[in-house]
């Protein structure tokens, strides 16, 4: 049986409060993020709060293959695992298909300076894939 490799910090506690940056792609990165289930994504990302307490939202971006998100943990009673488990559940079921990849991608946000690159990076996130696929199919 093939195992998923373990890519978080060994050492780090990730229930601890906090900004993380999480990237979640969909399963075989196919682009379902572009129709009627981009807006499933979204309502839930808009009232994650209200689903998981003590756990926010800073600022994301829905790809057709992907979503940026930085997520704020504050006095949250579950590790981030936990929270990315419930948000790609939730989501799945409410489109009917598998819809994310197994896994994710995160990164610990450490500081102020960190958080505000990794703010731009999401913001530009949507025209840098553009250009890279314009300058592909040219």
């Amino acid at each position: 049986m093939k195992r998923t490799k373990n890519i978080r910090l060994k050492e780090y506690d990730y229930a601890s409060n906090g900004y993380y940056f999480v990237t979640i792609c969909t399963n075989y990165r196919t682009p379902h993020l572009a129709g009627h289930i981009k807006n499933v994504v979204a309502q839930f990302i808009e009232h994650i709060s209200e689903e998981i307490s003590g756990v926010s939202t800073d600022y994301y971006v829905i790809m057709p293959t992907h979503l940026h998100i930085i997520l704020i943990l504050q006095e949250c009673e579950f590790k981030l695992g936990e929270v990315v488990r419930r948000l790609k559940a939730v989501t799945s079921k409410q489109s009917g298909i598998k819809l994310w990849q197994p896994n994710y991608y995160e990164h610990v946000i450490r500081n102020e300076t960190a958080l505000n690159k990794i703010r731009e990076y999401i913001k530009n996130n949507p025209l840098a894939e553009r250009f890279e696929f314009r300058q592909f199919y040219d």
